[in-house]
């Protein structure tokens, strides 16, 4: 059996000689650069008025940088392995601030809620970047990240599946449009690898390990969207029959302890997941969006026990959800360069964003011609 725990934190590749296999040989880009970015402009610009439509959210400014004693800033696998970059600020102050650019908004945007006064089906919607120094730099992951970030206020009766499902179905509507409308502004874009699949099947993490019970979260992932080319899986974070999580999630955000149903004597937990697609240029799993239903104080309180984080409990951020001082919420992050990679028909993130890679990486991709932005 291959080994489970070694891909719990992330979906990235370990090597530069393991990139070089996976990325196409017989590559050529549908668009040149220019086109690339009027598509890509017309795309985010869909995305965005269609987030408000479909979700009612309003676009609103968000931090780069936070400090590290408010607790906001998102600890991604909450295994500790993937920190933030820090920096003293403020000239003359004595202490400085210990100052953190963001990975995530995640958690500054629950508090935001209050903030902007926004009422149950209200939300915000942010462009946001951020840095992530600690990510293995391939394909689709890099150390520049462009998010859709955004968090709704929801009621205690939203809180369930159905719900969970039917602001899914919302965003893949939108995400669907935004490729349709690259593909009427460049027809050639659907030439070669057809149209996007319109449905988008739910699926326990739970289920998909009943199907693949031999195989990592990585390759059960593949084997299913290799079925189902889009697939929102529910329930991740939660450990499974085989003991494991299908992913390390953060315990502070996401609510992945609540129970949902029980199907075949197993009882299914967690109110979250992810959009994973087939992208036909790679030939690999793509993650679009991560989201889930927030915790509540009690939920929380679980699972940062089960975290070993309990203290952590006493941060601002985890107060104000203990004291009830900001709102229930739903909310996610939607990758936006990983959408426009898919959406473009693109193999490499690089050709649809500007950041550093390595030489090596460099090299590899115009051996393949892959022409990444610099």
């Amino acid at each position: 059996m291959t080994d489970k725990t070694a891909d719990l934190a992330g979906p990235g590749i370990s090597t530069y000689e393991e990139v070089e296999k996976i990325l196409p040989s017989d590559y050529a880009s549908d668009l040149t650069p220019m086109e690339t970015m009027q598509a890509l402009y017309a795309v985010k610009e869909y995305i965005e008025k269609g987030l408000a439509r479909e979700l009612n959210l309003q676009l609103v400014q968000v931090p780069l940088i936070v400090t590290r004693e408010s607790g906001v800033n998102d600890m991604l696998d909450r295994d500790g392995s993937r920190t933030p970059v820090e920096f003293p600020a403020g000239l003359g102050i004595d202490p400085r601030l210990n100052a953190q650019i963001v990975q995530a908004a995640t958690k500054w945007k629950r508090p935001a809620l209050a903030q902007f006064g926004c009422k149950p089906g209200e939300g915000i919607n942010t462009d946001m970047r951020a840095v992530r120094k600690d990510y293995f730099l391939d394909h689709d992951h890099s150390s520049y990240v462009d998010q859709r970030d955004w968090e709704k206020v929801i009621t205690a009766e939203d809180r369930n599946l159905d719900y969970l499902k039917d602001t899914v179905q919302r965003i893949w509507k939108v995400i669907l449009g935004a490729g349709k409308l690259a593909q009427e502004m460049f027809p050639k874009l659907g030439d070669k690898y057809g149209d996007l699949p319109e449905e988008l099947k739910f699926i326990h993490a739970e289920e998909i390990l009943d199907m693949y019970p031999d195989l990592p979260r990585k390759q059960r992932e593949t084997r299913i969207i290799q079925e189902y080319p889009a697939v929102f899986i529910t329930g991740i974070g939660w450990p499974l029959e085989d003991g494991y999580p299908h992913e390390m999630r953060a315990a502070d955000y996401d609510d992945w302890v609540t129970e949902t149903v029980e199907k075949d004597g197993k009882k299914f937990h967690g109110l979250n997941g992810d959009i994973l697609v087939w992208n036909p240029v790679t030939k690999r799993r793509h993650e679009l969006t991560s989201m889930g239903i927030r915790v509540t104080k009690e939920t929380l309180v679980e699972q940062m026990k089960m975290a070993g984080l309990e203290k952590d409990l006493d941060l601002p951020y985890h107060q104000m959800i203990l004291k009830d001082e900001i709102p229930l919420s739903i909310g996610g992050g939607i990758g936006q360069s990983r959408t426009y990679m898919y959406l473009l028909r693109k193999a490499h993130l690089g050709e649809v964003s500007v950041t550093i890679w390595p030489e090596q990486l460099k090299k590899i991709c115009a051996d393949k011609n892959i022409h990444v932005l610099e």
